[in-house]
């Protein structure tokens, strides 16, 4: 069994070689590591916090995009909205001018009718009236000619005026 139990001589140098090599690596190497992870690690955290940050800006920045939207959507619409009515005011308006303009000039081409029907309806009396006259006096210039006629003509004038 000699062979499986170390010496005292080689438990202390393995011991001493350890501890040694602790000792460098501590000082040398395990507080730069030690550093380099813990800036590491606060740089993890940082970005994190700093993503974090981003994508809540990015919420409220697409909450406020979506409400900007939904608000110029609605002014739209409410423009739209006016646009229409005024164009249909205005239709109705200018229909109601023409329609009421078209009323009066047919209105006044009416009286006009009218008036040039009384003016032509008098016209033709007169002419029926002055042609009347303008042959009764031919008809009685041919009949009083004569006396015999002209005491045939007074009888029956007399014989009318009774029978009236």
């Amino acid at each position: 069994m000699d062979l499986v139990t170390p010496g005292f001589g080689l438990i202390a140098w393995t011991t001493f070689t350890f501890l040694l090599l602790v000792a460098l690596l501590g000082k040398f190497a395990w507080k730069p590591i030690l550093t380099m992870v813990k800036e590491r690690e606060a740089s993890i955290d940082m970005a994190l916090k700093a993503a974090h940050a981003a994508k809540a800006e990015m919420a409220a920045l697409h909450s406020s995009n979506e409400q900007l939207l939904k608000e110029t959507r609605e002014e739209r619409e409410r423009i739209l909205k006016e646009a229409r009515e005024m164009r249909e005011k205005t239709i109705s308006d200018a229909k109601s001018a023409a329609s009421s303009e078209a009323a009066k000039v047919l209105e006044t081409a009416r009286e006009q009718i009218h008036n040039e029907k009384m003016a032509a309806m008098t016209e033709v009396k007169n002419q029926v009236a002055q042609l009347a006259v303008e042959m009764s006096e031919r008809i009685l210039r041919a009949e009083l000619q004569n006396a015999a006629a002209q005491k045939a003509m007074v009888d029956r004038a007399l014989q009318d005026v009774n029978l009236n």
